[in-house]
């Protein structure tokens, strides 16, 4: 019988949401290429040339810097699953929706959890964070850099410093935010930092970035475990409490990546060769002309939007470089704008989480979308489709006020 399904060929989307983005076609290229296997001696130079990417991207010398198969809250429960024993103090930075998921992962993994909460649309000040690790004494404090639900980006420097100082490990969760704005993850001495590849890393969502130094690469060594049927003449276990978790065992990721080559699961080939690519990419452009190319889209984003008469969310001081929050104006119908934009543009927008929720639409300018071309069509399909809800706005002004801002000064190279 003929099969009941068409080929598969989904719409081009223009992915203008706070993520998954619209991947760069060289990623998704490299993602076509033949799968070895896992112990093939070409594919474990590619983990290892991946490793060095992954350095360098984050801007430290970690020896454990490597891949966690799973989408970028694979990352973020492998942190603290392998770090957080019960009964540990854990103090969560809550500024948005994903410092609640942290709260979750620790209680899950027995922590005795200390939420320091601030209003959605804002940040904490250093003294807060001070204050609230000499209260509590943790032993890891969990921060978000950028949190998409609020578009808010805390920030980090000093706080590596304070942790340090007060025995505490520092934990980053920079999913939404890497490479989009600085992350110097040795200058700031953050103890564990992950990622993801869907937002402006300009790939799909499937794998996590993760890096950690000696200190944390120690405390996770003490719990290490190796399954029975795999383990080494002369195994000894360590001393401290196994893991509570085999798939996201950092102890036993680590034994995977190393020379060694210990066994614990079939590495994901098609993506790993995604999130090479995705690196690969960044690194030819250059750090800083990435940071700078995500800063501009923002700038002419904001300009667009507030010329056409909407209203901006948050602490713009701290409004992360890659995601913007406008409000939704009173008597539009803010999901019906977001249909408009999807079945007659193919652009997709975000709504939000919680209090936010059908209060403001979410828009990312990241990776392969942070370019002039696609702020502007967004802009102004934007404008039509709030034109066609009957709201009175000055037609052209958005686009306008956009090209302004990119002609502003030299136009920020564009990835190579």
């Amino acid at each position: 019988m003929p099969s009941p399904y068409e080929d598969l060929n989904p719409l081009p989307r223009l992915l203008m949401g706070p993520g998954p983005i619209t991947a760069d076609p060289r990623v998704l290229r490299a993602m076509s290429a033949q799968l070895l296997g896992q112990f093939d001696p070409q594919f474990r130079a590619y983990m290892a040339e991946t490793m060095e990417l992954y350095r360098q991207v984050f801007e430290t010398r970690n020896r454990w810097t490597m891949l966690i198969d799973g989408t970028a809250r694979a990352g973020i429960e492998a942190a603290i699953v392998s770090l957080v024993e019960p009964g540990d103090r854990v103090l969560v930075g809550v500024f948005g929706r994903f410092g609640h998921l942290k709260c979750e992962i620790a209680r899950r993994c027995g922590a005795e959890v200390h939420a320091l909460e601030t209003e959605w649309g804002t940040v904490f000040a250093p003294e807060q964070i001070e204050a609230a690790v000499k209260r509590h004494r943790p032993k890891l404090v969990a921060l978000c850099q950028g949190d998409t639900s609020t578009t808010m980006a805390q920030p980090l420097a000093g706080i590596g410093r304070l942790c340090r100082e007060h025995g505490a490990y520092l934990y980053v969760d920079a999913t939404a935010s890497i490479v989009g704005m600085p992350l110097p993850v040795d200058a700031w001495e953050i103890d564990v930092c992950t990622a993801g590849l869907q937002k402006c890393l300009a790939g799909p969502s499937g794998i996590a970035p993760i890096t950690l130094n000696d200190r944390a690469a120690a405390a996770i060594h003490r719990r290490r475990h190796v399954e029975q049927g795999l383990r080494p003449a002369g195994y000894v276990p360590g001393e401290g409490p196994v893991i509570r978790s085999n798939y996201f065992d950092l102890a036993m990721i680590m034994d995977y990546w190393s020379d060694a080559a210990l066994n614990h699961h079939t590495e994901a080939t098609t993506m790993l060769y995604g999130a090479r690519e995705c690196a690969r990419i960044v690194l030819a452009e250059g750090l800083a002309n990435a940071h700078a190319r995500h800063a501009q889209a923002s700038r002419a984003l904001v300009a667009g939007l507030r010329a056409m008469g909407l209203e901006l969310f948050g602490d713009l001081a701290h409004k992360m470089p890659n995601v913007t929050g406008a409000r939704i104006p009173a008597g539009v119908d803010g999901e019906r704008v977001r249909r408009r934009l999807l079945e007659d543009f193919n652009i997709e927008i975000g709504t939000s989480f919680g209090p936010l929720h059908g209060k403001i639409w979410r828009i990312g300018t990241m990776g392969y979308n942070a370019r002039k071309d696609a702020v502007l069509v967004t802009l102004g399909a934007l404008e039509a489709a709030l034109a066609a809800e009957g709201l009175g706005l000055p037609r052209g002004a958005g686009v306008d006020a956009a090209l302004a801002e990119y002609g502003r000064g030299a136009p920020a190279p564009a990835p190579v």
